[in-house]
């Protein structure tokens, strides 16, 4: 987990009562090519506003720490920048039903405007530091890079050494799949590591 988890810090207060844009505080993105980058804010630029006058002092010493984050796959922010916002590319995605994946909650999200939270969804609404939320899907990817030949071109984009296979593929994992124990729902989540039309064999 990254030192700046420990932060205290509210994007919902600082993109919406305080109206921020994100490249204010995530300045290095738009060169960053690397998906190890660290693009988190510089301490020093917390404390332009936080500096017990325009608003309260904060403890900023988790963002000292400007170790890169381990991530199992490729992404220049760089280049998909500037692409503008892929925010209607999505939608479009769902709407005609080329999407792969389930969708209950992220068609609405892509109204919003800035290049941003197209991919980071729900960002406007996020009250803590979280890791694990806000990221893309590895299904919106898709909707661009629709040549992958999933699963049997992983590498093109994923870190060969790097452990993707999810925690529930275990040995008893067939049984679950294949005798109607996982819902239709939850077998969409299949399609974007297998493909819509993935057969046993594939894998087996």
């Amino acid at each position: 987990m990254s030192a700046a988890a420990e932060l205290e810090f509210s994007h919902q207060l600082h993109l919406g009562k305080v109206g921020l844009q994100c490249n204010v505080c995530h300045a290095s993105v738009a060169g960053s090519d690397a998906a190890t980058d660290n693009n988190l804010p510089q301490a020093q630029l917390c404390l332009v506003c936080h500096n017990g006058e325009t608003a309260p002092k904060v403890d900023v010493a988790p963002l000292e720490d400007r170790t890169p984050a381990p991530r199992s796959f490729s992404f220049s922010h760089q280049q998909h920048l500037e692409l503008g916002n892929v925010a209607a590319k999505l939608a479009e995605a769902i709407d005609n039903g080329a999407y792969l994946g389930p969708v209950p909650d992220i068609r609405a999200q892509l109204d919003a405007e800035g290049a941003c939270v197209g991919c980071h969804r729900g960002m406007e609404q996020s009250t803590a530091v979280d890791a694990s939320v806000d990221l893309p899907h590895m299904a919106d990817c898709l909707v661009c890079h629709d040549q992958i030949d999933n699963p049997f071109t992983c590498e093109t984009c994923h870190a060969p050494d790097f452990p993707i296979k999810p925690e529930n593929h275990t040995r008893e994992f067939i049984d679950a799949h294949s005798t109607g124990v996982l819902t239709a729902e939850q077998k969409l989540t299949c399609q974007p590591c297998h493909g819509r039309n993935f057969r046993c064999m594939g894998c087996h």
